[in-house]
């Protein structure tokens, strides 16, 4: 197989760049030089789920020859429009302010209903909304732009990744390999019946849909795509996991005053209602009388769309004021910690100084925490409605409960709490096994596999 040139087309970028003040322009007005560029001063690298699969994978890519080149595009209004870093050019989209306040409100009732948190007739209108034509008009936007660098750069296959970049198959009108991961969970019974036929459209304009877990393959045929499904588990690099010393936890655990006795429960999520840490936090209230040292931390911060960054929307800031809210009604202020953003080295401490970790969502993609988790050699528990729960034997490498009952995820961490016959030691043995099921590794052997399929049809 001869190497490919890919486009990459994501909705949040590799690098973010700092807004500018209020009512001024973007800082950067042409495009940079990379090496004048300055980490955590000039840009940062998105700490989204998204980006940290596709670059190492696409650099591995690169780096074996599968890939000749990368041209990534994506929604980053405070960018240059285009950035060459090492083995690869970013290609930054811009859309004024008031239209991404459209795009994203419906982008958010797309996300929403996806994810089972709205009922599916609220949102039955949803294509006939201003929003939606915002949604629209940035997708026409990356579409116009990717069609102009096919004409340059003649790319072999486009890679689309997750919903907000739905339309993209069906408006490149391209007889070229188009491929789309699905990030999200997908289940064809959350999936209003007004939007079927518009969804239909666009999944089937791509030759294969790549999705995180079996459950999520199977309902996507029952919907009615009729291209090729491959399952392929969301992957992390284990060499990026190395154990922090003891001066960095020692100061992780100065910054958020947690005590030597502290049974800590970690959960790493950004601030969303679909990450559920209110329910968290309801739990730790009604155990707190029986296990006196038990401690929640939440650490995680907004997404890109959430951030001055990206869209702007701030419904992380107001997912945390009713988690704040919540834990001073139950009497549990105290033993809740909001860390707000992490670099990864503190991330990487809090694991190495937790008890457990704890993956409540309501509804969730996949769960890369959790293998994090098991990485970091920590016994998780995890909402049944995950996709890496089809990964999970209870009380083996994890422990499952229904995020909701209330009783479950009491029940689970009780269990846990007590640690009868060594429970602790086998979900950690366990869950260093199932771990290797996600790696960057398996990754790329299937995604090579998958392309050299593709050009060989």
């Amino acid at each position: 197989m001869d190497p490919l040139e890919v486009c990459i087309n994501t909705q949040t970028p590799l690098l973010q760049f700092p807004a500018g003040t209020e009512g001024s322009p973007p800082r950067w007005k042409s495009d940079g030089d990379f090496a004048h560029f300055r980490e955590d001063v000039d840009y940062r690298f998105s700490p989204g789920g998204v980006t940290r699969m596709v670059y190492p994978l696409a650099k591995r890519l690169l780096e074996n020859g599968t890939w000749r080149g990368v041209h990534w595009v994506s929604l980053n209004p405070n960018a240059p429009a285009s950035l060459a870093i090492p083995g690869m050019t970013l290609h930054n989209v811009a859309i004024d302010r008031e239209r991404m306040g459209g795009y994203g409100k419906a982008k958010e009732a797309i996300w929403a209903t996806v994810h089972g948190l709205r009922e599916p007739k609220l949102s039955g209108g949803l294509f006939w909304t201003d929003d939606y034509g915002e949604y629209t008009y940035y997708n026409r936007t990356t579409a116009e732009l990717i069609r102009r660098l096919d004409l340059e750069f003649d790319f072999d296959v486009f890679y689309i990744h997750d919903f907000q970049q739905l339309p993209m198959g069906h408006m490149l009108a391209t007889l070229k390999t188009k491929i789309f991961r699905w990030h999200i969970p997908f289940d064809a019974e959350n999936i209003p019946r007004p939007w079927r036929s518009l969804l239909s459209t666009y999944l089937n304009a791509y030759d294969v849909i790549v999705v995180s877990s079996d459950t999520y393959r199977d309902s996507l045929q029952r919907f009615g795509y009729r291209g090729r499904v491959e399952r392929i588990y969301p992957y992390v690099d284990p060499n990026e996991y190395t154990r922090p010393g003891p001066d960095e936890v020692a100061a992780v655990v100065e910054r958020f005053h947690l005590r030597p006795d502290d049974e800590v429960a970690l959960a790493v999520a950004r601030m969303d209602p679909q990450k559920a840490q209110d329910r968290a936090i309801a739990s730790v209230a009604r155990l707190a009388r029986r296990f006196p040292h038990l401690r929640l931390v939440l650490a995680g911060n907004g997404s890109f769309s959430s951030s001055r960054e990206g869209l702007g929307l701030s419904k992380s800031d107001t997912w945390r004021s009713h988690l704040e809210k919540t834990a001073r009604e139950l009497g549990v202020s105290d033993r809740v910690v909001f860390t707000g953003h992490v670099t990864q080295r503190e991330l990487d401490a809090l694991y190495e100084r937790c008890s457990f970790t704890l993956l409540p969502s309501v509804n969730e993609g996949f769960g890369l925490v959790v293998v994090e988790s098991w990485l970091h050699r920590k016994p998780t528990l995890v909402t049944a409605r995950a996709g890496v729960a089809e990964l999970i034997k209870d009380g083996e490498n994890g422990l499952l409960f229904d995020p909701d009952d209330p009783a479950a995820l009491d029940r689970q961490m009780r269990r846990l709490l007590r640690d009868p016959s060594g429970l602790r030691d086998r979900l950690i043995e366990g869950g260093a096994k199932t771990a290797r099921r996600c790696t960057i590794e398996n990754a790329l052997k299937a995604e090579s596999r998958l392309f050299g399929k593709l050009v060989e049809a």
